[in-house]
């Protein structure tokens, strides 16, 4: 291990932090490399708050050597067939999966997820890298001929080197959505994973290794801003993609528009969900808990406002179901528990909402804030039980904003044109979805709803490979272009090359030595093609 990683770790050790904690330097070249920096930042354990590794701190030199050496190994990463390049990419597929168990622990430590959505995580994940081992197929060009003597054909060539820019809140699956796509199409990668949860990843570019991607074409970046503007900023980097919060989403897409770059910038979201009278409230009520208390309810898809439609017996029911189920989730990381949100800025934030809708007049239906009481909590970590509140007025700010927690909003609407003009007004665009039994009720609602991806059912509609994950174009959801995974993610990291030909049409009659039977007749002029004539 490297000097300066050993004294971080003498440094832990003298601070009463255990000595064995991980230390996360850059990947670069195929090798793990210390900060030019020689700076590193504590990883916290939301569960506890306490330490359990340290990460590198990276400067814009570490930041371009990693570049570097993804520009170095372009030209023949480029060159391998996709085939190639994608039975690589299947080897790491079964790696994964031989260490899901593993993947999934690191990603408890370090998230506070749960095990059961920690191995969810890994799977989805790495159901994208299935998705990439496919390409071969699905990435082929076309070819027609649309003239007499002229024909068309496309294909894909890849970008360069590209660079992905991921959150805390998935640490394998988000990027498992662009790394495999990019890598199978005969890109080089950058990845910069969040500080917040750098171990698993630190993990997977060992399977990186171990699976024969050769050095330089997949690298990983540690750090904060300045890695971030300096992955953007780099001529060599061709395309960004990024995941996490609506400011930076904006200001990521706007850094690399100014630089002419091609970038898709994912943000934040809230998501609605309309229930009918006529919806069947065991599994609806069970699907709602899951939808916004899932992962802490940290995650961009969550279910954060609840529109009842009407009011009656059904409702009330339903309403009530939500509320018990909700309150028999226990704290912890185990299956079916609800983990700690990531850290104390995000607990803090999310009371505040809370308190502030409550002093706002709402009803707190269930309140997480008891969990404060218990002795985990009170011990540092940053954990807060599922939360319903019930609201008076639709322009509350815990109705209207992001809060990121297990945080559920209930609204009684008049109508459904109040419900779908209270989803349709805030500036979000992921995720809507409706509860019914009735399917002329939900395609009613399925097209008026102001969202890319939608539920009929399902609280969570996120769409699974071949289709693309991605917000509504022009809501503080997405920024950028075209998806992030499945086809908008082949489409995102390929250029499409059109060569349009034509061949001299050669005298069959020398060729052959003598006249020919059944010469084809003239062809009729094509007015459309100005090809050597003016």
């Amino acid at each position: 291990m490297s000097t300066v990683a050993e004294e971080k770790k003498d440094d832990a050790s003298t601070s009463g932090v255990a000595a064995n904690i991980i230390t996360v330097d850059n990947y670069i070249n195929g090798t793990f490399v210390t900060p030019t920096t020689g700076s590193y930042m504590p990883i916290l354990s939301p569960s506890t708050s306490g330490t359990v590794g340290s990460v590198a701190v990276s400067a814009k030199t570490d930041v371009y050597a990693a570049v570097s050496a993804a520009s170095a190994a372009f030209p023949a990463w480029s060159s391998l067939t996709m085939k190639s390049r994608a039975a690589i990419m299947l080897k790491l597929h079964a790696l994964i999966r031989q260490h899901a168990q593993e993947l999934a622990e690191l990603i408890v430590l370090e998230n506070g997820k749960n095990l059961t959505e920690a191995l969810a995580d890994v799977a989805k994940g790495n159901e994208t890298v299935e998705y990439a081992c496919s390409l071969p197929q699905l990435a082929q060009g076309k070819t027609l001929k649309v003239s007499s003597a002229v024909s068309c054909c496309d294909r894909r060539d890849p970008l360069g080197v590209v660079a992905s820019i991921v959150p805390f809140n998935f640490p394998l699956m988000v990027p498992m959505w662009t790394v495999p796509i990019a890598l199978v199409t005969g890109n080089c990668v950058v990845l910069k994973p969040s500080e917040k949860v750098p171990l698993t990843m630190h993990r997977v570019a060992e399977l990186f290794k171990e699976a024969g991607f050769p050095d330089g074409v997949f690298n990983m970046v540690q750090g904060t801003r300045e890695a971030v503007e300096s992955l953007i900023d780099h001529e060599d980097v061709k395309a960004v993609t990024f995941v996490g919060s609506s400011p930076v989403a904006n200001i990521v897409a706007d850094r690399c528009r100014n630089l002419n770059k091609r970038v898709t910038a994912l943000g934040g979201a809230k998501n609605h969900l309309v229930a009918l009278p006529d919806c069947e409230t065991d599994g609806a009520s069970s699907d709602i808990v899951v939808s916004y208390a899932g992962c802490a309810g940290q995650r961009c898809m969550a279910a954060s406002v609840l529109l009842l439609a009407g009011e009656g017996p059904k409702q009330e029911e339903l309403l009530k179901k939500v509320v018990e189920k909700a309150a028999k989730i226990e704290p912890g990381t185990g299956p079916g528990h609800l983990g700690p949100v990531i850290d104390a800025a995000s607990h803090k934030k999310i009371l505040g909402y809370i308190e502030a809708a409550e002093n706002g007049g709402a009803e707190i239906l269930l309140d997480g804030r008891k969990w404060l009481e218990m002795p985990m909590a009170k011990e540092g970590g940053c954990w807060i039980g599922p939360t319903i509140i019930k609201h008076n007025s639709p322009d509350d700010a815990t109705m209207k904003e992001e809060v990121f927690g297990p945080v559920l909003s209930v609204y009684t609407v008049s109508s459904w044109t109040e419900a779908i003009e209270i989803e349709n007004a805030n500036p979000f665009g992921n995720a809507a979805c409706v509860y019914t039994t009735n399917g002329g009720y939900a395609d009613w609602f399925i097209g008026r709803f102001r969202a890319a991806m939608l539920g009929i059912n399902i609280g969570i509609p996120v769409p699974r490979e071949p289709f693309s994950f991605g917000g509504l174009y022009g809501t503080r959801s997405k920024y950028g272009d075209m998806d992030i995974t499945g086809d908008g993610a082949m489409e995102f990291f390929t250029n499409r090359i059109k060569v349009t030909s034509k061949w001299p049409v050669p005298d069959l009659k020398e060729l052959v030595g003598g006249a020919t039977t059944g010469d084809a007749a003239p062809a009729p002029v094509d007015q459309a093609n100005f090809a050597g004539r003016m």
